[in-house]
Order: structure tokens, then sequence, then C-alpha cells
């Protein structure tokens, strides 16, 4: 196990000091930044992690993903942050991806990082490994003497990006109603059928697209992602899965209502998505489908919905969300855990193995990272990961830029709506990237 140094410092003003230090992560190769936008949130366990510079890593396709994290994870007993894409389902069951990929991200990627800081309120915890930690005094001055208004370029001429659609809306309609005929003939009660947006031979600035698209939606699972090349800007509001001590927490998504500028109109359509029968029928399923994987890795009656359909307002949007709970007993592997429940279902459909199927056929594009997701282990067995959506996905290589939406289809939907939520979606990423 690799041993941390940590020092904590008072700082007087977090949202400033978090703007430093994202100016200060410009220079690193590789850098998670996972923000909680000091979003209210029940389960939360910082309000921002930063971790910059691989000490080690692993990168790998699908096959026996899980096995390699696993045992990387065992041997290092350290903090690991990266991402796992959708695409790793077909390590987990007998699926293939052979849509098109243009972004070309590894199936998954951890790395173990060699400064890690993370903002409580105004305390700021630096855990350096100790080869390094005597720099560990001199970044926390280097980033306070920062100033953060430098590089903005604050312009906000329309740039000369164009974003086209990979399917387009007549398509999409088709695609739509051949969900539709497999749930009349029985085959799923639901898929979740995800279109992407493109631009190639784009060159956009990671950074400003990122803080521009976080200060627009301000959501509590923000990340910020490079690996060399590769880069994930995301204002996801959505929790995949968490682990604290023996204590397992899943927080689905599904049903979206836009947010109105009048605030009696906004708290109607807030109320309104609350007792939507279809958008509760959806939920409800997904509620479902997440018990059922819970249940592989949870010790037997344990597995709890603690919250079914709750509203909560984001910037942007109204979500419907439940929170599912499980014990696990003190012995199980938390890559384990995981992998039982890998993908969330509220980005497959029900039931599970049939959907991903279905919706392969449909789709054009290999998901990838997009609905994936992103997060971290602790050294004591602990994880919390995202569901990568309302994310921008970029190469600079290959100077490729994309961002996908989806939607649940159950028996109640209907092509044009389904379309028109989908459009909902895109809105803030479309709007930084046109206006950035």
């Amino acid at each position: 196990m690799s041993k941390r140094t940590q020092r904590n410092f008072k700082i007087d003003n977090p949202k400033v000091f978090k703007q430093k230090i994202f100016s200060w992560i410009k220079q690193f190769e590789t850098v998670i930044w996972l923000d909680s936008n000091n979003y209210e949130q029940k389960y939360s366990s910082f309000d921002c992690v930063i971790a910059v510079d691989e000490f080690t890593s692993i990168k790998t396709d699908y096959h026996n993903a899980f096995d390699k994290l696993k045992e990387y994870q065992s041997y290092t007993k350290d903090y690991l942050f990266g991402y796992i894409s959708y695409d790793v389902k077909n390590d987990v069951e007998k699926l293939k991806s052979t849509n098109s990929d243009n972004l070309f991200f590894p199936d998954l990627y951890f790395f173990q990082p060699q400064k890690l800081i993370f903002i409580k309120g105004n305390t700021v915890e630096f855990h350096y490994l100790q080869m390094i930690d005597d720099e560990l005094e001199e970044d926390f001055e280097e980033i306070i003497e920062i100033n953060p208004n430098i590089n903005h370029s604050n312009s906000s001429e329309e740039s000369d990006i164009k974003i086209k659609l990979r399917i387009h809306k007549d398509e999409y309609h088709q695609k739509v109603t051949k969900v539709l005929e497999h749930i009349h003939r029985g085959d799923i009660y639901e898929a979740n059928f995800c279109q992407e947006f493109y631009a190639e031979n784009t060159i956009i600035d990671p950074y400003e697209v990122y803080i521009h698209l976080n200060k627009i939606s301000e959501p509590p699972f923000a990340t910020f992602f490079k690996h060399e090349n590769l880069h994930l800007l995301s204002a996801t509001p959505e929790r995949y899965i968490k682990k604290e001590g023996n204590k397992i927490i899943s927080q689905p998504i599904k049903g979206t209502a836009k947010r109105l500028i009048n605030k009696i109109e906004d708290e109607k359509i807030a109320f309104d998505l609350a007792r939507d029968e279809k958008e509760r029928s959806e939920n409800i399923m997904i509620v479902d489908l997440v018990r059922n994987d819970l249940s592989k890795a949870a010790i037997k009656g344990s597995v709890t919905v603690e919250e079914l359909c709750k509203v909560y307002s984001f910037k942007q949007v109204h979500q419907m969300i439940s929170t599912i709970t499980s014990e696990v007993a003190p012995t199980k592997h938390p890559v384990d855990i995981i992998k039982d429940t890998f993908p969330m279902g509220s980005m497959t459909g029900a039931p599970k193995i049939s959907a991903m199927k279905i919706i392969e056929e449909l789709e054009e594009t290999k998901r990838g990272l997009y609905s994936g997701t992103v997060g971290y282990f602790t050294p004591n067995d602990d994880f919390d990961f995202n569901v990568v959506i309302r994310s921008i996905l970029y190469n600079t290589d290959e100077k490729y830029v994309s961002y996908s939406v989806g939607g649940a289809i159950t028996a109640k939907s209907t092509p044009e709506k389904e379309y028109e939520e989908c459009l909902l979606k895109a809105k803030a990423m479309k709007y930084v990237l046109l206006n950035n």
C-alpha cells in the first residue's frame, strides 16, 4: 500500500480557490476533477476532489476488464480514479459493440494519482504520495498565487462549429417505432435508446467549455477528465453507485422536465412531473432492475427503496430520482459489486440483456464513455461512481467532438415526444459548444 502524506490548509473562499486550482491542473497529462457544486445531497463525501499525475495505471479493452481492475485495486490498495466505458458490458455478458467509434477511448482506464486534493468546506486536504511530498507546500503556495481571471476568453461570439446528427429525425422516428414493436411483442418493457451529435475537424478549449457547461448546469456529479489527448466534460446529475462501509447506494434518474423562468409555472411543472404516469412507470421499472442488481451482492433482505420517484431540481431541468440501498458483507470485493450491477439500468432498459442487444442493433454509434461511469476507489474499499450523461467527449488528435443523448422508450412513448426530450437534454451541450 502506497503511503501518503496528508496536510490540511484553511481557505477563505472555496469558490475562488476552486477557480485557481482549475487553472493549476492545466499543466498535467492526466487529471480527474469531480465537483459536487455544493448541491444539497444526503450521500456526499466532499465538495470537490482533484486527482492528477499518474503513478501507476491500468488501461485495457473490455476482455476480462473487471478481473484486471480487481487485481489492480487489490494490489494497489490506494486511491484509484478512472472510468469504465459502457462497452465493458461485453465483459459481463455475451454481447458485442460493432457500431462506429470516432473517439477511441480505451474501454477501461484507472490511475493511482501522485497528487490528490480534497476540498471540504473551508478546508483543503492534500494527500500526496510520500516520494513527492516535498512538493506539497510548494503546490499550495503556487495555487494561492494564481490569478484565475487571466487567459479567460469571455468571448460570447458564436463559434463556427458545425454540429451534425448521426440519426436524422425521420430515421429516429423509425428506430423508436422499432423499439416500440419489441415492447409490444413482449421482448422488453423499456429501452434507453441514444443518438449522437458530433463535430469533425474541430478544435475547442476543453477547459473553457467545461467551465461554461458547469456554470449553466451546476450538477452534483460534474466531471472534468483529461488523459493525454482524451477529454470528458461532464455536467451529469446522476449517481450510479456508491459504497460507504458496508452500505451500497444507487440513485437512478428517469423522468425529465424543463425548468421555467416563472416560479409558479416552474413549481407546477415539477409537481406534474412527480405525478406523471409515464415518467413514474419508467422510473419504477428501473428501480426494480436496480433492486435485482443490488440483491446479487447484498446481504439477504437488506435491499431497500429509500426514496421512490422524488423530484429534484437542477439549473436546466427537473429530474425524477429514486434511491435504493443495500448492505454487503465486509468480505465482498468492491469491484465485484460494480460488476454485478454494470452497466447501470437507467442507461440500458429492462430486462437488461435483451434491451442491450436491441439498442446495440438500432444505435449508430459505439457509446464508449458515454453512459459509462467515472469515479474512484478509496484505500479502505469504498467507492463512488457517476453516470456519464449530459457530457461532451473530445479527442484532440482526431479533432472530433461528440455528445450523445438518450431517452427511455416504454409502451406509453411517442417518437415525437421522445425526440423533444432528447433535444432538451442536448440543449446545454449544444449551447456551450456554439457559444464558447
